[in-house]
């Protein structure tokens, strides 16, 4: 066991009054149906929902802003599809609850079903992105990169590696799910630790500090476009640009990192204790730890493997770099930011663990015809077959929700609340932090979040003295870490299936149980650093104080 590793006790061995609540929380959790039956139950109780609030004309009036593309999303992969910077616009309306056993909601719910389940982004996402990491999972490339991660990091720097590259993982955007979570668990159990301990960092990194990163993603000019829409309600002149919150980016993702990492080595592990082997599914660690590759082989196909990976990247900067390249933006010439780079980084990743994957597995010689090639990517489609019959039954239940505006009246409502307080300016700003936390657990997309709740938040701020930059930085503090407690963030299921790897009988109680130490002390600790941060008068970006 490394440095880093939990002493044995886990769940079951008593512990202080935080570990009996999470063990609670565990053992409700995992009484709750199979998330399928979850999802249709709740979607029976959508339906219930809605007509009563129709039959009670239940509605509020508000400002909203448009986003460019209107479609089924439920991940920001999907919602910055579109162009980023296409105009958002506002307008004064009044949304009602919509019944969904009207005409027009039947209608709805027998028409669009299959559509639903199509546009619903993490489908393709995770397909696409199979393809790729399912050849580099079974010629062995993962188990042998995840080897010479551990003979390069030192005990002590594992959990601290993990957890940066799952927040910069963000710039891929749902990258960091299909490719680090897995890898995170095999590495633990590399070094002896629990891997259920690897996936809960991984997946809080990914998910719990979404909302900044070192760099620039694409959702954030999204969000900068809708911000400044929302500003022009009260200020046409304000015109935020990419960098607006580039420094508390920078320094929220060092810090967030060493939180992170301490929850991990601190509160979960030792939950957790010593991780016994024969409580996993022996079938999927064997597929996880790829054919056995003698030591001279693996190293020739890490060689391959490197060369596959030089090549892609050349081909892409190939069609990156030059004036007028094909992947940059054709009405500006932007790299970052909105292009068709940045909008292809799935495609490119899969690409790129593909050829890796290939190449590895030929030099390895655990690919010896395209039939073998080709058998890795069917089989790891096969393998998501229970979560791809779970995203069409919560496709379903995203689309019923959005007809029935039930989650829009919510935010607005707690809006309006906030708006009449009347409270100081930090007041405010923690008001607008919680609110969205609320908003997050039945509305996780980022972007579908603020295009309703920044009309709301902007203007007001706005007539308080208070800047968007700095209401856009509160926004993406609130924003991110109740997404890894959630059910219906999209990405959670698939932690359900990671989990259940490792742990016989986990269940959606286990994955909860797992991060509620990360939500809570992330976001406890994030909104001090951001109070901090505010009344240090400390500037969000280059040349955009608070």
């Amino acid at each position: 066991m490394s440095a880093e590793a939990a002493p044995a006790g886990g769940a079951g061995s008593g512990g202080g009054f935080a570990e009996r609540a999470l063990g609670w929380v565990e053992r409700a959790g995992n009484r709750v149906p199979n998330p399928a039956i979850l999802f249709v139950g709740l979607i029976v109780m959508v339906i219930a929902l809605s007509q009563i609030l129709d039959w009670a004309n239940v509605g509020v009036t508000h400002r909203v802003a448009d986003a460019p593309a209107a479609q089924v999303e439920t991940t920001d992969q999907a919602y910055d599809a579109p162009d980023a910077h296409a105009d958002y616009r506002v307008r004064v309306e009044r949304i009602e609850a919509k019944g969904l056993l009207t005409g027009d909601g039947i209608r709805f719910i027998f028409t669009t079903f299959v559509s639903n389940f199509l546009g619903f982004a993490a489908v393709g996402v995770i397909l696409v992105a199979m393809i790729g990491v399912g050849v580099a999972e079974y010629s062995g490339l993962v188990g042998a990169l995840i080897r010479k991660l551990v003979a390069i990091s030192t005990p002590g720097s594992l959990t601290y590696i993990i957890v940066f590259v799952g927040i910069v993982s963000s710039v891929a955007s749902d990258a960091g799910y299909l490719v680090l979570v897995p890898l995170a668990a095999a590495a633990f159990i590399s070094v002896g630790r629990h891997p259920l301990a690897g996936i809960a960092a991984a997946f809080g990194a990914v998910s719990a500090a979404f909302a900044v990163n070192i760099l620039l993603t694409p959702a954030d000019g999204v969000v900068t476009d809708i911000t400044n829409e929302a500003a022009a309600l009260v200020d046409p002149t304000v015109n935020l640009d990419l960098v607006a919150n580039l420094w508390f980016g920078i320094v929220s993702t060092l810090v967030l990192t060493v939180v992170i990492s301490l929850i991990t080595t601190r509160l979960v592990e030792p939950r957790l204790g010593v991780w016994n082997r024969a409580d996993g599914d022996a079938e999927e660690l064997a597929r996880e730890e790829g054919p056995p590759i003698d030591a001279e082989a693996e190293a020739k196909g890490l060689r391959w493997a490197l060369y596959a990976v030089l090549g892609v990247l050349a081909v892409v900067l190939l069609l990156t770099l030059p004036s007028g390249a094909p992947l940059r933006n054709p009405e500006n010439g932007d790299i970052i930011g909105d292009s068709p780079l940045m909008s292809s980084l799935i495609v490119i990743i899969s690409a790129t663990f593909l050829a890796a994957g290939l190449a590895f597995g030929r030099a390895a010689g655990t690919i010896k015809s395209t039939e073998d090639a080709l058998g890795m990517i069917t089989k790891s489609w096969a393998s998501l077959a229970t979560l791809l019959f779970l995203f069409l039954l919560i496709a379903q239940f995203i689309a019923y929700f959005d007809f029935s505006n039930i989650a829009q009246v919510v935010a607005i409502s707690l809006g309006d609340w906030l708006e009449e307080l009347n409270a100081g300016k930090v007041l405010l700003l923690l008001g607008i932090i919680l609110v969205t936390m609320v908003v997050d657990i039945i509305m996780p997309a980022k972007i579908a979040k603020w295009a309703i709740l920044a009309p709301i938040f902007v203007p007001l701020m706005l007539r308080l003295g208070v800047a968007p930059q700095t209401v856009l930085a509160a926004y993406r503090v609130g924003d991110s870490p109740i997404n890894v407690i959630t059910p219906l963030m999209p990405y959670f299921p698939l932690m359900v299936v990671f989990a259940a790897r490792y742990q016989k009988g986990a269940g959606i109680g286990t994955v909860i149980a797992l991060m509620v130490p990360y939500a809570f002390v992330v976001a406890a600790f994030w909104v001090v650093f951001f109070v901090v941060w505010y009344l240090l008068g400390i500037p969000l970006g280059p040349g955009w104080p608070v």
